[in-house]
C-alpha cells in the first residue's frame, strides 16, 4: 500500500445504505460513528451496506444503485441474506462488528487487496435511440420521443392554473435516503410541483427514523443527530428546537388528515417525543395527500406520518396513476435519480 492509499485509508469509510426489512437496530445510530461517514449519494460512496432483507421486487433497484457507485467499490451485507450479484459481498451477521469489517474491507480497496466489484447492469440505455429520429438522436422532431435514451418532457396543463409546462414523469425510492426506507413512487412533475402518484412499493413496516428525517429537512441537522443520542424528549432538545423556529417554516394546514393533525401538529409531538396513534379512520390516499403540492412539501407530509399511517394512505392508492402519459414515462435510477 502507498503512503497516499495508508493515509486515505484513516479518514472516515464513505458508506451509502440501503436499508432492507428487518435492518439492525444499530443502524440508525451509525451515523454517530466517528469512523463512518454516511453519504446521500451513491456517488458519493465507497462501500455500499445492505442492511436487513431486501425484496426480491426491489432487486433491480438495488442493482441499479450499486451501479452508480464510482471505482473502487465493494458491498457489505449487514444481516442480510445471499444475493447472486453480491457473492463476492463481505457479509456481516449479528455477532459482527460492523465498524470493523466496513474499515477493513475500505482499506483493502485502496491497497487494491480486493479488486473493485463491476457493474451488474449491462452499459446500455434504458431505451433504444440510436437511429430513430431525423438526425438519429432518438426523438421526434423538437418534442417527444426518448432523445439519447432519456424520455424528454412535454407538455402539459398545470392542475393549479392551467397553463402548459413541462411534465416529467420518474420513480423515487426505494433507498432515497429522505424517504422512508422501501418506500417507491412515480411522480409526474411539472417544476417541482407533483401531478400524479403513483405507489411503487410501501414502505417497509417497523420504519421509526422519520423524526431524524423531518429535522434534517428542516434544516436541523445537528438536532437530528442529537436525536439519535436518545435526547429527543429532553427539556434543552425542545428549547433548541423552538429556538431555531423551524416550526414557522412548515405551512399552515399542510398535510390535513381527518383527525384534524396537520404536518405541523404531528412535529409537535416528535418533538416532545410523544407517540402518536395511527390515523385508521381516515380514508384518504397518498395522491390525495401529495397531488397539488410542491417537491419540498410533499417531503414534510410524508415524513410527518407514522409509519402505519404512511402504509394505510399508500395501501389504498389505485393500482392506476391519478393520470398518466406513456410518453414522458423515465426509466429513472432512485435517490436524487434513484429507484435503486
Amino acid at each position: 500500500m502507498s503512503w497516499i492509499s495508508r493515509l486515505a485509508a484513516r479518514a472516515p469509510v464513505p458508506v451509502f445504505i440501503a436499508q432492507g426489512e428487518g435492518a439492525p437496530d444499530a443502524l440508525a445510530r451509525l451515523a454517530l460513528n466517528p469512523a463512518i461517514h454516511v453519504v446521500d449519494s451513491p456517488r458519493a460512496a465507497c462501500i455500499l451496506l445492505v442492511a436487513g432483507r431486501i425484496p426480491s421486487a426491489l432487486a433491480d433497484c438495488l442493482n441499479r444503485l450499486h451501479d452508480q457507485l464510482p471505482h473502487p467499490r465493494a458491498t457489505v451485507l449487514w444481516q442480510s441474506h445471499a444475493m447472486e450479484p453480491f457473492s463476492d459481498a463481505v457479509e456481516v451477521d449479528a455477532s459482527g462488528d460492523i465498524t470493523n469489517a466496513l474499515s477493513a474491507t475500505f482499506a483493502d480497496l485502496l491497497a487494491g487487496d480486493r479488486p473493485s466489484e463491476a457493474d451488474i447492469l449491462p452499459d446500455a440505455p434504458p431505451n433504444e435511440w440510436r437511429g430513430i429520429g431525423p438526425h438519429g438522436q432518438g426523438g421526434k422532431g423538437m418534442m417527444g420521443g426518448t432523445p439519447y435514451g432519456r424520455a424528454m418532457a412535454k407538455t402539459d396543463d398545470d392542475i393549479r392554473d392551467g397553463l402548459s409546462l413541462d411534465a416529467y414523469t420518474a420513480d423515487f425510492g426505494p433507498f432515497l435516503p429522505m424517504f422512508p426506507a422501501g418506500l417507491a413512487l412515480t411522480l409526474t412533475l411539472q417544476g417541482d410541483m407533483i401531478q400524479a402518484v403513483t405507489v411503487a412499493h410501501p414502505p417497509f413496516e417497523g420504519d421509526t427514523a422519520a423524526r431524524e428525517r423531518l429535522l434534517r429537512l428542516l434544516g436541523l441537522s445537528a438536532l437530528a443527530l442529537r436525536s439519535l443520542h436518545g435526547q429527543k424528549g429532553d427539556g434543552t432538545f425542545r428549547r433548541l428546537v423552538r429556538l431555531s423556529r423551524a416550526r414557522a417554516a412548515i405551512p399552515a394546514d399542510l398535510g390535513r388528515l381527518p383527525d384534524g393533525s396537520d404536518v405541523r401538529s404531528r412535529f409537535d409531538a416528535m418533538v416532545a417525543g410523544l407517540q402518536t396513534a395511527p390515523a385508521s379512520d381516515t380514508d384518504m390516499t397518498l395522491g390525495d395527500l401529495l397531488v397539488g403540492l410542491e417537491w419540498h412539501e410533499a417531503l414534510l407530509v410524508i415524513n410527518s406520518l407514522d409509519n402505519a399511517t404512511l402504509r394505510g394512505v399508500c395501501a389504498r392508492m389505485d393500482a392506476s396513476p391519478h393520470s398518466t402519459n406513456d410518453d414522458t414515462h423515465a426509466d429513472h435510477d432512485m435517490h436524487a435519480e434513484h429507484m435503486g
